[in-house]
């Protein structure tokens, strides 16, 4: 691909929707001004598996100001009913606890909550099962994973190299549940509209992808996709979990139907998003490595243990890290699934990769010590020359660069090997180097537009989102760049469906699927309109297809480095410092990818650490609903943290030159502080998150 040359691309420059969020005015999915606007509040499930037998909705009806009760004997009825976690009130089953059964609509919040709370519901329930167990009975293959790649892979004769390996590793890692728990909760303004004879639907939405929701939604509702609009030109972070709509998404626009045309309001609550709106699924992951004495794998088999709904498949694709991070001639991975009476799990950042490259870069940590090797020395001699799953060439592999840059700057080669060697007063010093690699994604569908404007700037429409990671900040660098402009010139317009169709916020994907449309339809306005266009020229590009996607293996890599404290006798683990170095191609905004790879660290600390979603499987719900429960890493949690980037331009992967960079900051974070939590107190934690009770 011909790179891109100009200003603006790489500069740090500050967030173009900077001032606006800071001041207020950039205006959210619950706060989009509508007149006359009605609020909705769920009515939830209190069992996890069984029937609704009744619902007494007398009291909330005949409380003032209550405009409707929606129930499942008497919602609307879906034009499709094919996905399980969208198709609400459509019959009287209950598949899990806080599956949504009704809602009350009224004048104000604190009147619909109150209505809902005296609804009355009997169940007839059923015995359920909510936990993941290894020897369950039930367990199947599903028929590929998440991201489509196939379930199971097997190169070469795994047992065998096992068997004849002088050094076998053949141990257990769990990750628990975790929950997303975005800064802004999910939130809807729907408004039907059917005052032209056919209805038309408006839909503020809290969503990574207006596209994907619409498309996703109007054919529920009997809708031609022309009849339905999505609006979301801010969100408050989405870590996945708005990456598609959800159950709450139906009930508004359902609510909406019996408004009177009236706009009605949805904003889950904390506790209810911890049913409704998915979660990373828990592990159980059984890593098996055999290697000579040297530490060279003669074979590795990653076995992943996950769960699923009952109302609709998920599989996430956790050991597919293990199909191309090192090389060895025997390798085997798999997925199995156990279908659950619980939520539908979805994506959490990096899903997959994230709890996937904890199990095997611990592992790794503990072939290393079994060999009495460095765990940096070790991946160097297990490095690939081509991808070991497709055969390719790498577009750009750096890790091994990433590794030795991270071990100078963090001061890896002054360690003493041998755990519980350094102290520092009451508190035991530890080390620990963990490799991340995810993949360079491309989502199909994105179409830019470009017009020259009366006041002599470009208009730049596209609808992709922002979901506070810089969008609109680095497609208007991209754009400039494209266009031969400055950053003034041009006016970017994302967030609607109104503009040209663009994929969804995820999977790192966004800036080079969004990016690579811009320079299509720039470099198309700029052959056709030259450098002088008239008022009102414009021209509209489809991103076309990357045939190097076939050619070469494009992923992004890092190295994680961590150093904790944990103290002698209460076992408190400290983080005083991490060091992030990735290979991500060339950086769009230095700043915006700073910001996104030192979060991504931090959460992946908060996973290391924190982070559990406690199932009680006596009634099948989550009860740490809330902030005090359900911990999450803030800046009191690690001292001194830093990220840097390699100074490199990926010509394979998109116009830019650059990798997605959303992601790959988690990766492998949290077995960088497990492998320093086991060098600074000998005990090796292999089921996160670690906790006092599992050092003590």
């Amino acid at each position: 691909m011909t790179a891109l040359e100009g200003n603006s691309i790489g500069a740090p420059l500050p967030r173009l929707d900077g001032p606006a969020k800071v001041t207020g005015a950039a205006r959210y999915a619950f706060e989009h001004p509508v007149d006359r606007a009605t609020y909705l509040h769920p009515i939830q499930a209190t069992v996890a598996k069984g029937r609704v037998s009744a619902m007494d909705t007398a009291p909330a009806e005949h409380m003032d100001g209550v405009l409707a009760v929606l129930t499942v004997f008497n919602a609307p009825k879906l034009a499709d009913t094919s996905d399980g976690e969208l198709s609400i009130l459509q019959n009287d089953q209950v598949h899990f606890r806080g599956q949504l059964i009704g809602a009350v609509l009224a004048e104000s919040l604190e009147i619909a909550r109150h209505a809902a709370d005296s609804v009355t519901v009997d169940y007839a329930a059923d015995p359920h099962h909510s936990e993941l167990r290894p020897d369950d009975p039930a367990l199947y293959a599903p028929e590929a994973v998440s991201d489509g790649s196939p379930t199971d892979t097997e190169q070469g004769d795994v047992e065998a190299a096992l068997r004849a390996a002088a050094v076998t590793i053949d141990q257990t890692y769990t990750t628990p549940t975790e929950h997303n728990n975005p800064m802004e909760p999910h939130a809807s303004i729907a408004m039907w509209d059917e005052s032209s004879g056919q209805p038309r639907l408006t839909l503020y939405d809290s969503t990574q992808g207006v596209h994907t929701v619409r498309k996703t939604l109007a054919p529920l509702f009997g809708l031609e996709l022309d009849r339905m609009r999505v609006i979301a030109p801010h969100v408050g972070g989405g870590f996945g979990a708005k990456g598609a709509p959800h159950a709450h998404n139906v009930l508004v626009i359902m609510a909406a139907q019996r408004s009177g045309g009236r706009p009605v309001k949805l904003a889950l609550t904390r506790q209810q998003m911890f049913a409704l709106v998915g979660y990373r699924t828990p592990t159980i992951q059984r890593i098996r490595l055999g290697a000579d004495t040297d530490g060279s794998l003669t074979a590795l088999w990653h076995a992943a243990i996950e769960s699923t709904s009952t109302v609709k498949e998920f599989a996430e694709q956790t050991a597919v890290v293990s199909r191309t991070m090192y090389a060895t001639p025997n390798r085997r991975t798999s997925h199995r699934l156990a279908a659950l009476d619980v939520p539908v799990p979805f994506w959490m950042r990096a899903p997959g990769e994230c709890p996937g490259m904890f199990a095997a870069e611990v592992a790794m940590d503990e072939l290393a010590i079994a060999c009495g090797i460095d765990p940096i020395e070790l991946r160097i001699r297990n490095e690939p020359e081509r991808d070991p799953e497709t055969g390719r060439p790498w577009s750009g592999r750096q890790v091994l660069q990433c590794l030795r840059i991270g071990a100078e700057r963090f001061g890896w080669h002054d360690r003493d090997p041998a755990p519980r060697s350094r102290t520092r007063g009451e508190w035991l010093i530890g080390t620990g180097v963990a490799a991340s690699t995810y993949p360079v994604n491309v989502s199909p569908g994105n179409t830019a537009r470009i017009e020259f404007r009366a006041d002599g700037r470009f208009e730049v429409r596209i609808g992709a989102a922002d979901i506070g990671t810089g969008t609109w900040t680095a497609l208007t660098q991209i754009a400039a760049d494209a266009l031969c402009c400055d950053m003034e010139a041009v006016e970017l317009r994302i967030g609607d469906t109104d503009l040209p169709s663009a994929s969804v916020a995820g999977g790192s994907s966004g800036i080079t699927s969004w990016g690579t449309a811009v320079v299509t339809a720039a470099r198309a306005f700029r052959a056709e309109h030259g450098t002088a266009p008239a008022i009102g020229a414009a021209t509209t590009a489809d991103a076309p297809e990357n045939p190097d996607t076939e050619a070469f293996a494009m992923h992004s890599f890092g190295a994680q480095f961590a150093e904790v404290a944990v103290h002698r006798d209460t076992c408190e683990v400290r983080v005083p410092r991490m060091l992030g170095v990735f290979s991500v191609g060339r950086a769009i905004n230095a700043r915006t990818l700073r910001s996104q790879l030192i979060g991504g660290m931090t959460m992946g600390l908060s996973m290391a650490l924190h982070e559990e979603s406690v199932r009680d499987h006596r009634f099948g719900h989550v009860v740490t609903q809330d902030f005090a429960g359900y911990h999450i890493s803030a800046h009191a949690d690690v001292q001194d943290i830093e990220a840097i980037w390699l100074d490199e331009s990926d010509e394979h992967a998109n116009p830019m030159g650059s990798r997605g960079a959303g992601e790959i900051g988690i990766v492998g974070a949290a077995a960088a502080l497990a492998n320093a939590v086991h060098h600074a107190t000998g005990v090796r934690v292999r089921d996160l998150p670690i906790t006092v009770d599992r050092l003590l």
